[in-house]
C-alpha cells in the first residue's frame, strides 16, 4: 500500500496524468524567477524543447539565447554566478554536461559557485532519436564531480519543486529531465527536500518488528526519476503473492540520504536499485558504494547494463533494456533469494 506520508497521487494507479518531467522544470524556473530576480536562464538554441521559453516569455531580459555553443554557456553562466546572478544552463543532457563537462567541471563545480545544469531528454526514453542522443552516463558523470548536487526527479511536479529547490541551493546543481510524458506520482503537498529521500510505498502486508522498532521487509527498492513508477507497479504486484516491499523515491543521487538508504537496507537485508542510466556510476554503484562499507547486502540492479542506446519508442526501449515492470519483479524474487541462501 502507499505510504500515507507520501502524499501520492491519488489516481496514481488507475489513471494518471501523464506529464514530461521537462515541464516541471518550465514552471520551477518562473517561479524561482519570480520569487528571485538573481534567476537567470541559458539556453543552447533549445529553449522550445527544454522549457526555457517559458522562462523568457515571463522574462526576457533576464533570458540568454547563446545558440550553439553549449561550453560557450557553461562559462558565462560561470562568470555570472560570479557576479552574483543564479544561472539556469539548458540543453540535452548529450550536450551538456556530455559535450561541455569540461567546462562545468573548471568553471563551474571548481569555483563552487551557483550554476544550476539542466540536462534535458535524459534516458532511454527520448525514443526515436537514437543512441547519440540518449544520455545515460549523466548521472556518473556529474556525480564524480566535487562540490555538484545531483537531482533526478521522479515526476513533473518533483521536478518544478527541485527547480525552485535548486535556485536556493547556493551551489552547483545537475537536475536531469526527461521528454516523454510520464505518469505524475506526487502532489503539491509531498515533501521535497534536497537530500532526503522519501519511502512511497510499504507493503501492507508487513508484519512484525526488528530490535530497532521498524516493521519486517523483504526487499526494499531505491528507484530514481520516472521508472519510480515502474517500481511501484512492481510492488503493487508483489504484495498479492505477500511480498514485502518498500520503495523509496531517491530523487537526490548526491548528496545520498545514507542515513535512510542503510537504515531500510539493514531492515530488508536485501536492496534492488532502479533508475534509467547506465548502473555504472548511476545510483545502482552510489548506493553500492555505500552499502558496501556501512551494510552488505545483496543487490540486484535494474537499468541499462553498459550498453549504447537504440532507436524505438520510449515503451519498447524500456523493455528492450529491460526496465520494464516484469524486470523489476524478477529482480526483487531473485534478491529475496539470494537473501535467503
Amino acid at each position: 500500500m502507499i505510504n500515507p506520508d507520501a502524499k501520492l497521487a491519488a489516481n496514481i494507479f488507475e489513471k494518471p496524468d501523464l506529464v514530461p518531467t521537462r515541464d516541471g522544470f518550465g514552471k520551477g524556473a518562473v517561479e524561482a524567477g519570480k520569487a528571485d530576480p538573481r534567476v537567470v536562464v541559458l539556453s543552447a538554441d533549445l529553449k522550445e524543447s527544454t522549457r526555457a521559453e517559458w522562462f523568457q516569455k515571463e522574462f526576457p531580459e533576464r533570458y540568454i539565447e547563446m545558440g550553439v555553443a553549449e561550453q560557450n554557456m557553461a562559462t558565462v553562466a560561470a562568470g555570472m554566478a560570479n557576479y552574483g546572478k543564479i544561472p539556469f544552463i539548458t540543453s540535452y543532457a548529450a550536450f551538456s554536461p556530455g559535450r561541455n563537462w569540461e567546462q562545468i567541471r573548471t568553471t563551474i563545480a571548481l569555483n563552487n559557485v551557483p550554476v544550476i545544469v539542466c540536462g534535458m531528454h535524459a534516458g532511454v526514453s527520448v525514443g526515436p532519436d537514437g543512441a547519440t542522443h540518449q544520455m545515460l552516463e549523466d548521472v556518473a558523470l556529474m556525480r564524480a564531480m566535487p562540490n555538484m548536487i545531483v537531482i533526478s526527479p521522479c515526476d513533473a511536479e518533483e521536478a518544478r519543486k527541485a527547480t525552485i529547490a535548486a535556485a536556493k541551493a547556493g551551489k552547483p546543481v545537475y537536475m536531469r529531465f526527461g521528454r516523454e510524458k510520464t505518469p505524475v506520482m506526487t502532489t503539491a503537498e509531498t515533501p521535497f527536500e534536497v537530500g532526503k529521500i522519501n519511502t512511497v510505498w510499504e507493503s501492507s502486508s508487513r508484519q512484525g518488528l526488528d530490535g530497532r522498532g521498524l516493521a519486517s521487509t523483504d526487499v526494499v527498492v531505491f528507484a530514481t526519476g520516472p521508472l519510480l513508477y515502474n517500481s511501484l507497479l512492481a510492488a503493487r504486484e508483489l504484495e498479492r503473492e505477500n511480498i514485502q516491499v518498500v520503495v523509496a523515491n531517491v530523487h537526490t543521487i548526491k548528496p545520498l540520504d545514507r542515513e535512510t538508504i542503510v537504515s531500510l537496507a539493514r531492515a530488508a537485508g536485501a536492496v534492488v536499485t532502479v533508475e534509467e542510466h547506465q548502473i555504472a556510476g548511476g545510483l545502482g554503484g552510489a548506493t553500492t558504494e555505500l552499502l558496501a562499507k556501512e551494510c552488505p547486502v545483496p543487490i540486484e540492479f535494474i537499468g541499462v547494463q553498459d550498453q549504447f542506446g537504440q532507436s524505438g519508442t520510449p515503451v519498447e526501449l524500456i523493455e528492450y533494456f529491460s526496465m520494464g515492470v516484469s524486470h523489476i519483479v524478477a529482480a526483487i524474487k531473485k534478491v529475496i533469494d539470494r537473501k535467503e541462501v
